[in-house]
């Protein structure tokens, strides 16, 4: 549910994928009249914030309280042939999309405006065909031209183009030292999406490997490659042995032991074999020391690359520049990228409408100069001081769950109130916008527009280092339906879309909101303390400030969520990784808890009034619930279970059966599916 970020990762906590349900999130709020005379504002959904119609009443809610939640909405929404999944997210996205589409329509045939040019050089799609390979094949010829000893200047070169390669990076803060930025390094060079595809064997993996297989020869095909077969599988068996050398997700996403501070000639010791000081310069970096986020990766994938035949890196790079540029270049590009990225590897069976890619292209390019346009159309004032409220609300709640801990000692106690007392909360948009005036768009020029927005991002990224720390930047645009962590900062961020039912609606009722964007709030907060983020001091440094207790005590809750989680089986045969998702999973589990604290005292002691025969705690759980109405296609969720931080929804809703005013809520009984005994019951914080 959350991103969280910190200097390793630029985005390793946020609140997850898009998800909202069939409720008419557009719908115009109606009037409607008190007692008194008054006119107040209904909620968008149902009477109070809630969609009864989607619930399912067969279902017992200890047997399922996803499925009595939502259980109606689920059997009676279709996913939209364009999307691998549909829920409350989706339609909020789906609803972003076509605001910013009004913003962007009214822009494009303004010469002077810079979102308008980039928004019609992408609809412009017969200027895109009469051009067909043209744009790209300069590039293309350099690889096709490039010898071992020149490689590193190449793949430089190509990382400032956005051509994803051997190796990726960007500029971050230094884990250990917040105020300054470094250079951070992370493993590459496979074109699926985990080593998993590659290394573990079974029916769905085999059929995945054959479909990643024709994919490359048709790419090579389209690149005007001869011979494509044979050269597709002699990549295919390069990658496979990178992914051999690749850590596994959960080391990768250990903070602690993905911080490796080297120099660059450190780093050549280690992985030998290839040009390391020509590619590091070749980015713009001119800092002696980096991060080097997987050492033991970097050792083998130079020694494969200095062992590889020059004609496989080529064909290996052609085929990464036309998947990279593949939205830019002709359809057929386009559609062979889509036929296994998002076809094979999600299910999903039709490309998105052309205005909907330039919608996403044009923010992909100029995010803060849609968001400017967006956030005076449709944030209105009133929505970011409510949040500013609720947020007070759940850190204070965060506040008083740390000074009851029985686990944490006193010391610590202390440090971890340090810590959320130093926290920054942004709100539906930055303080300061990115300027793009360096930024050349041409309204007939979408593959330059690409290529430039690229090395313009990659160069102000580079620009970074050596510079304060721009605490006013944001990870994510204000139309993007998440929210996210960011530990190097400190800091808790809310996008403005997100702020809409079923999240938030300033007209619903309070229970269902503290359900919502209330645990919503609180799971970002917790990120802060979860598996990863707990490692962060108050001043955003990767430090050690828990006793050895309170690790001991820590470890052994989130071995037993493990556990929890470990045990679900989401589709036969495929069961969740626990370890994997522990982050996200202690981030619900935390969020729902502190969100209900929240609520309750809210209320200032007194009973919330029952509403359509539902007491306000019931409320509440339904309203975590709702947001989690979503439904998948068989492939898309199975491709997250492996690659997804985040647990599916259903296993998300299920987190409640953790707390024990779920239980008294809806009288939950021994013998129940989602029954836990008391001293099963994961509490962490």
């Amino acid at each position: 549910m959350t991103l969280h970020i910190s200097s390793r990762l630029m985005a390793t906590a946020a609140l997850g994928a898009l998800m909202i349900a069939a409720v008419p999130a557009t719908a115009k709020q109606q009037a409607a009249t008190t007692s008194a005379g008054e006119t107040t504002a209904k909620p968008e959904i149902g009477d109070f914030g809630f969609d009864l119609s989607g619930m399912d009443k067969s279902v017992q809610p200890g047997d399922d309280f996803y499925a009595y939640a939502n259980g109606t909405w689920a059997k009676n929404t279709q996913i939209p042939a364009d999307k691998s999944n549909y829920g409350m997210f989706t339609a909020l996205n789906d609803l972003s999309q076509t605001r910013t589409r009004e913003i962007l329509d009214a822009a494009k045939d303004d010469p002077n405006s810079m979102i308008g040019r980039a928004y019609a050089s992408y609809l412009d799609s017969a200027t895109v065909e009469a051009k067909g390979f043209a744009p790209i094949q300069p590039w293309l010829n350099k690889i096709r031209a490039v010898e071992k000893p020149g490689l590193a200047a190449l793949l430089a070169e190509a990382d400032r183009n956005g051509v994803q390669h051997f190796f990726g990076g960007y500029v971050g803060q230094d884990d250990k030292n917040p105020d300054v930025y470094t250079y951070i390094i992370f493993q590459g060079g496979i074109g699926m999406p985990d080593r998993d595809f590659y290394l573990k064997e079974n029916e769905r993996n085999t059929a995945l490997q054959a479909a990643y297989l024709k994919h490359l020869e048709n790419v090579l095909t389209l690149a005007g490659e001869a011979n494509a077969p044979a050269r597709a599988k002699a990549i295919y068996d390069f990658e496979k042995q990178v992914a051999t050398v690749h850590w596994d997700k959960n080391d990768s996403s250990d903070a602690t032991k993905a911080y490796n501070k080297m120099t660059i000639a450190e780093l050549g010791k280690a992985a030998p074999g290839f040009d390391w000081p020509t590619f590091i310069r070749g980015l713009g970096v001119k800092e002696d020391t980096l991060i080097v986020s997987q050492p033991s990766a970097f050792t083998g994938e130079a020694k494969l690359l200095a062992d590889a035949p020059i004609a496989v890196i080529r064909d290996l790079l052609i085929v990464r520049s036309l998947d990279s540029f593949s939205g830019v270049l002709p359809d057929a590009v386009a559609k062979e990228t889509f036929s296994f990225y998002s076809t094979a590897l999600s299910g999903t069976p039709q490309m998105e409408e052309r205005w909907k890619r330039a919608v996403d292209f044009t923010t992909g390019s100029l995010g803060d100069a849609v968001g400017k346009d967006y956030v005076a159309k449709y944030f209105p004032p009133e929505t970011k001081a409510a949040m500013d409220t609720l947020v007070k609300n759940i850190l204070a709640s965060m506040g008083s769950r740390i000074d009851g801990l029985t686990w944490m000692q006193p010391a610590t106690k202390v440090k971890a109130r340090e810590k959320l007392a130093n926290f920054t909360t942004k709100i539906g948009y930055p303080d300061q916008w990115k300027d793009y005036s360096k930024l050349e768009i041409r309204a007939d020029d979408l593959f330059g527009n690409s290529l430039r927005s690229n090395q313009f991002a990659h160069d102000d990224n580079v620009g970074h280092l050596g510079g304060p720390i721009r605490r006013w930047e944001w990870f994510m645009t204000p139309m993007t339906i998440n929210a996210y962590a960011n530990f190097g900062m400190n800091e808790i961020v809310f996008p403005a879309a997100i702020l809409q039912p079923p999240f938030f609606d300033p007209h619903a009722d309070a229970a269902v909101n503290y359900g919502g964007i209330g645990a919503v709030i609180g799971h970002e907060v917790s990120h802060h303390f979860d598996d990863q983020g707990a490692k962060y001091d108050e001043t955003g440094k990767l430090a050690d400030w828990w006793t050895p207790a309170d690790v001991a005590a820590f470890e052994s809750a989130g071995k037993a969520l493990i556990a929890q989680y470990d045990a679900y089986e989401v589709l036969p045969g495929e069961k969740l990784d626990g370890t994997f998702t522990l982050g996200e999973n202690i981030g619900d589990l935390a969020g729902l808890t502190v969100a209900y604290d929240a609520y309750k005292k809210s209320l200032g002691g007194k009973e919330a009034p029952v509403i359509d025969g539902l007491t306000g705690d019931q409320r509440f759980f339904l309203g975590w619930a709702q947001v989690w109405r979503r439904n998948y296609r068989e492939q898309n969720l199975s491709q997250r279970i492996t690659t997804d931080p985040h647990s599916p929804s259903i296993q998300r809703t299920w987190v409640s059966r953790n707390l024990d005013p779920w239980y008294k809520a809806y009288q939950i009984k021994q013998g129940q599916k989602l029954y836990l005994e008391p001293k099963d019951r994961v509490r962490i914080w």
